[in-house]
């Protein structure tokens, strides 16, 4: 078992801290089976709230798959209660938002789309954040300026 980081990094106007809104928040992801390098080419949507029961019915997990060139059965997990935040204190540094238990594959591609939550430096929320173009950017009447997230990157690190 190995596990993998998921780490985001962005720059943030007017915003405090991003975050999902776990654990209902999909992740998407492209996955690679570590047997025969096989990568997929559809999304996988992978939540904690939801749980598979693998194959041999043995084990339940977020998400279970079986490779279609190798045939064999993989899985990965959202490790609990991992969920974290991306603050604006280190807007320079990824940081890890959520941490991945893998077996047999690994994640190799992110896509954000929605249901993000942004935490202003007021407090005020915004929520169900569509990042599908890797950026948002809003009106706020308060402050009578623009707010957004821009630049966002993610990658993918093991953790050690």
């Amino acid at each position: 078992m190995v596990k993998i980081l998921l780490q985001i990094k962005a720059t943030l106007e007017f915003i405090e801290e991003i975050y999902t809104s776990h654990p209902h928040f999909s992740f998407y992801l492209k996955i690679k089976c570590l047997n025969c390098g096989e990568c997929s080419d559809k999304w996988h949507d992978v939540s904690e709230s939801e749980v598979t029961q693998s194959h041999n019915k043995h084990q339940e997990n977020n998400f279970v798959a079986k490779c279609k060139l190798c045939g064999r059965e993989n899985s990965l997990d959202i490790v609990k209660d991992s969920n974290g935040k991306f603050c604006s204190r280190t807007p320079d540094k990824f940081q890890t938002i959520v941490t991945f238990d893998c077996r047999g594959i690994e994640p190799i591609d992110f896509d954000p789309k929605d249901g993000w939550i942004a935490r202003m430096e007021s407090g005020k929320l915004y929520t169900d954040i569509d990042l599908s173009e890797k950026e948002w950017v809003e009106y706020d009447t308060d402050l009578k300026e623009s707010i957004g997230i821009y630049d966002f990157q993610f990658q993918f690190v093991k953790a050690k």
